[in-house]
């Protein structure tokens, strides 16, 4: 922050007639030696010094093997991990330990077509701080798209940034390992806010926060601002209708592992879309389709740094990682993305 001599005169009174130069060398000096001292983000740290880490047990009454038996070696994988509170109020109902196992077992249904395979590692309970029970995914956005770009190229110069209690929560809840940045975490929580601008009337833009049932945390909207080790994050809230059960937790999957929004062959991504057909759309939809016409979302799926091949061996050998933080046009992609028009969000006579 920038103080003029004139404030500094009033604040430190600084003599008129001294020779003050030294003053503020001094000054510029504790400045930068302040600013120095606030180190980067590094990905080997992963654990503040105010955040306590949560403690969990693996829920042994499952039967993982069975559960995994459609696994095949050679085949492309996604490794998912899920973690369960053991502290939810009482009176949350909306996610069950069957509702859970019930939306992992008809998501590997749902990728099967694609030759694709979700393989879970483990479902954890354990109890977590209740502030953490409720969070706001992200902070409220300050410059809304007006339409000269598209979707994913505003996201991509103004991507989301969680808030501060989200990014506790998160690094409180997700132990890191080796591949956590490749690993697709369920976190279960009662309530997930994701707040975003609309267009209120004429020229102006309001907040408008939704309740979340499943939140992907998507590196097309968050490219390069949540800490590489929990990047993989999908948060879950709501099961608790059939339709819920059959579909949350593969369409969550789709938002990380093909980076679309709700998008399907002729439909344009936006936050909130209600059709037909395919999977990413908020519809009874299940399919992953291809090439252009399916706006590549197969291609995108085969191509995602959070799937690997176990070799003979047992060794994993994964997709190549992103190179731009994974916004919608990262290079990963080559020619599988959509470079389509805005869509203005107010009267061009305004």
């Amino acid at each position: 922050m920038y103080h003029s001599p004139t404030y500094l005169k009033k604040v430190f009174i600084i003599p008129q007639k001294l020779n003050y130069a030294p003053f503020f060398l001094l000054l510029a000096a504790t400045f930068l030696f302040q600013c120095s001292s606030k180190q980067p983000y590094n990905e080997d740290q992963t654990t503040s010094l105010n955040v306590k880490k949560a403690s969990w047990s693996i829920i042994d009454t499952i039967d993982y093997t069975t559960l995994n038996a459609d696994i095949e070696l050679g085949k492309p994988t996604m490794d998912v991990g899920v973690y369960l509170p053991s502290n939810l109020d009482p009176d949350f109902k909306k996610i069950t330990l069957h509702r859970i196992v019930t939306g992992l077992q008809a998501a590997k249904e749902i990728y099967a077509p694609t030759g694709v395979q979700v393989n879970v590692l483990w479902i954890k309970t354990g109890e977590i701080n209740p502030s953490y029970l409720s969070i706001q995914a992200n902070k409220v956005p300050g410059i809304p798209n007006t339409g000269y770009i598209n979707l994913y190229k505003h996201s991509q110069r103004h991507p989301a940034e969680l808030t501060e209690h989200a990014s506790n929560a998160l690094e409180h809840i997700i132990e890191v390992e080796e591949d956590s940045h490749r690993t697709l975490y369920f976190v279960v929580f009662q309530d997930v806010f994701y707040p975003f601008l609309t267009v209120s009337e004429g020229r102006n833009w309001i907040m408008k926060t939704v309740r979340t049932g499943g939140l992907s945390f998507p590196s097309y909207s968050y490219p390069g601002t949540i800490p590489k080790p929990y990047r993989g994050v999908i948060s879950l809230s709501n099961l608790e209708r059939p339709d819920r059960q059959r579909r949350t937790i593969a369409h969550e999957i789709g938002h990380k592992v093909m980076n679309v929004s709700h998008e399907y062959m002729d439909i344009s991504p936006e936050h909130e879309v209600y059709a037909d057909g395919g999977l990413m759309v908020y519809g009874n939809g299940e399919e992953i389709p291809s090439e252009e016409a399916g706006r590549w979302h197969l291609e995108r799926l085969l191509l995602s740094p959070y799937l690997y091949v176990l070799d003979s061996n047992g060794l994993k050998k994964w997709n190549p990682d992103y190179q731009e933080n994974g916004h919608y046009y990262d290079p990963i992609y080559v020619n599988y993305s959509i470079d389509f028009p805005g869509t203005p969000a107010i009267a061009e006579d305004w």
